[in-house]
């Protein structure tokens, strides 16, 4: 996938592609975050990793499958007509002659059919000899020739397509590419994702005293980056200082010398002396791509790129803030890196009134009452009780909305997707690509 590349859009009086505050529109910056970044190149993961990844490369049969003819019921391998003499079990079966088998078991070289376990019963000649008969159970015609026998390559020739490139991998996928041999399997790539979480003032346990604020981004910022299609890597912690920004930031490095594609960082990214988000990328020789977005919550995200090639997504340390920015930036940023499209938006009927706010989109969590997005309370920056319960995101736009007038909205990753949670009359047909 090849992304084109970013068209700024000129407004008279301001500069191109940005708001008169210097910042981004989110429409724009979703876009830019999308098409600043290309696909992975495709990597090779053990089989227990693959379920849920898209196959970068067809799978075949190693072998045929089966490989080997193999008895489908419990009972005896039989050549000619009964009665049977027993033989022991694997060897080659000459016509009147039959052996044990189980499920699974080799079929011996001149067997004719299976009869099983059911169908069958055995007794002793006056010489002692063990022989097969047919049982009460058996069907008419009972055994006829190849009757429940699974022949060698059955199922697949050896080179045969078994899952073609492209496919997204479910559990029976796995299992397939297990019996045709495969031990790993290659997919697209998808980004590793470095956590870095800040603050000097964040407690990981029990009841924060004055001045002190659980961490409420450990316990849940790995899950989301999963959600939104990056792979979570390392999460570190680190308090407020510029060197340990530096130091955080320079040593990149995940476990067993893995680099992460993407850093998420939380907090830092104001425009107070103690807030040192831009500086630190600067110092590591780094670019800002977005600086500010002008929405509500979330504004002050940022991101960045590297030297080396590694972007920074700058959240802000208010947690809805934070994920608004996450899902604004991080979204797409994540699904151009995975070979995904981006993140799609949808209309909604706003079912209530929401005024004016400058030049400023707002990102609402909104709850459905009677086929309308009705916002949900307890939204400020820091506040996660009205996420907690919401069906998705309005994206308000500065000039407001009026009851039942669409407007753009999103999904959250953990909730059905917005089409589907519409009443059908109420069902707006195509999804916007970017939210204008």
């Amino acid at each position: 996938m090849t992304a084109p590349a970013l068209q700024t859009i000129e407004r008279p009086g301001t500069a191109a592609g940005r708001d008169t505050h210097g910042e981004h529109t989110w429409a724009e910056a979703r876009r830019l975050a999308f098409e600043c970044a290309r696909p992975l190149g495709p990597e090779r993961v053990p089989l227990a990793e693959a379920s849920g990844r898209t196959l970068a490369a067809d799978v075949v049969a190693l072998q045929d499958l089966p490989h080997y003819a193999s008895s489908a019921m419990d009972g005896w391998t039989v050549s000619g007509d009964g009665p049977w003499t027993l033989t022991e079990p694997g060897q080659p079966l000459r016509s009147g002659e039959a052996s044990p088998v189980v499920t699974g078991g080799v079929i011996p070289a001149g067997t004719q059919a299976v009869l099983r376990v059911e169908s069958g019963r055995l007794t002793t000649t006056a010489a002692g000899r063990a022989v097969l008969m047919l049982g009460d159970g058996a069907a008419p015609g009972e055994p006829r020739p190849g009757q429940h026998i699974r022949r060698s390559g059955e199922e697949a020739a050896a080179g045969e397509v078994l899952i073609p490139a492209g496919t997204a991998l479910n559990p029976a996928h796995i299992a397939l590419a297990a019996v045709a041999g495969h031990d790993q399997l290659m997919v697209h790539g998808k980004p590793l994702v470095k956590l870095l979480v800040t603050g000097s003032e964040v407690v990981t346990a029990r009841i924060p005293a004055p001045g002190q604020v659980r961490d409420a981004f450990g316990p849940q910022l790995s899950t989301v980056v999963g959600m939104l299609g990056g792979v979570p890597g390392q999460l570190v912690r680190i308090g407020d200082s510029y060197e340990e920004w530096l130091t955080a930031l320079g040593a990149a490095e995940a476990p067993m010398g893995q680099w992460p594609d993407v850093i998420v960082t939380t907090g830092g990214t104001g425009r107070s002396g103690a807030d040192h988000f831009r500086n630190a990328v600067t110092a590591l020789g780094g670019r800002l791509l977005i600086d500010g977005i002008a929405m509500r919550p979330g504004h002050p995200v940022a991101l960045g790129k590297l030297p080396n090639g590694r972007f920074v997504v700058g959240l802000p340390g208010n947690p809805l803030a934070a994920l608004m920015a996450l899902f604004t930036v991080g979204g797409p940023l994540l699904a151009a890196l995975g070979h995904q499209p981006v993140p799609g938006v949808s209309r909604v009927l706003c079912g209530a009134t929401v005024d004016a706010h400058r030049a400023s989109t707002r990102l609402m969590p909104f709850r459905w009452v009677n086929g309308m997005a009705v916002p949900a309370p307890f939204t400020g920056p820091g506040m996660m009780r009205g996420l907690a319960g919401a069906d998705g995101v309005m994206v308000v736009p500065s000039r407001g909305a009026q009851p039942g007038e669409p407007v753009p909205a999103f999904a959250l990753p953990w909730c059905p997707p917005l089409q589907a949670s519409l009443p059908g009359n109420l069902a707006w047909g195509n999804s916007l690509e970017w939210g204008d």
